[in-house]
């Protein structure tokens, strides 16, 4: 059994519904878990697909609920972003970007390649301090449907991790698991930091 709590990490583009959910079901779990965004901005659904609501990530989610009420709220509330927005407020005050935090991870999911390839970017590009921890990506559709069943094979890779005498030998194992379990495939990496 590893002898600290597994420290994990789940990022997504915004800090909104995928890292969200993840967030919710791995504290349910007792999991030492934070949550990200990598992009410039939090993006919402817009009134199109290519008119997107934009929020810098200081933005509290109270403020976005706010705001699109004010905006159109029965359209958001119809779309399902103020669900998303009433949850994410009774976790976090607001969204928060990977490349600001410093804190240290075992282990970090992704939910899609180009994110996978920003954090990777990010932790190459910092100080080595030889603190390795491994990244792994399995792509999840940005719905709501899918980040709850993305989040639960995310969390039972976790309890996996969490359990093994060793997470170095049993991590590829487990990631061979998931892809025969679920028809998903994952990739990974370790970066030092």
């Amino acid at each position: 059994m590893p002898s600290s709590p597994l420290r994990v990490a789940v990022v997504c583009m915004s800090n909104m519904n995928r890292s969200m959910e993840a967030l919710s079901i791995l504290m349910k779990k007792g999991f030492s878990v934070k949550s990200f965004g990598a992009g410039s901005c939090v993006r919402l659904l817009g009134r199109a697909s290519n008119l997107p609501v934009v929020y810098d990530f200081s933005t509290t989610y109270e403020q976005m609920c706010k705001d699109l009420l004010h905006k159109d709220g029965e359209r958001y509330r119809s779309n399902g972003v103020l669900h998303i927005l009433g949850r994410n407020e009774r976790i976090n005050p607001h969204p928060e970007r990977f490349q600001e935090c410093r804190d240290p991870f075992d282990v970090i999911f992704t939910c899609q390649e180009s994110i996978y390839d920003r954090v990777v970017a990010d932790l190459c590009a910092r100080e080595q301090n030889c603190q390795p921890v491994h990244v792994i990506n399995m792509d999840i559709h940005d719905t709501l449907e899918d980040a709850t069943l993305g989040s639960l094979i995310i969390c039972e890779l976790c309890q996996g991790l969490q359990q093994a005498d060793d997470m170095e030998s049993s991590l590829a194992e487990l990631l061979l698991a998931a892809e025969g379990k679920t028809g998903r495939s994952f990739l990974h990496t370790v970066c030092f930091y």
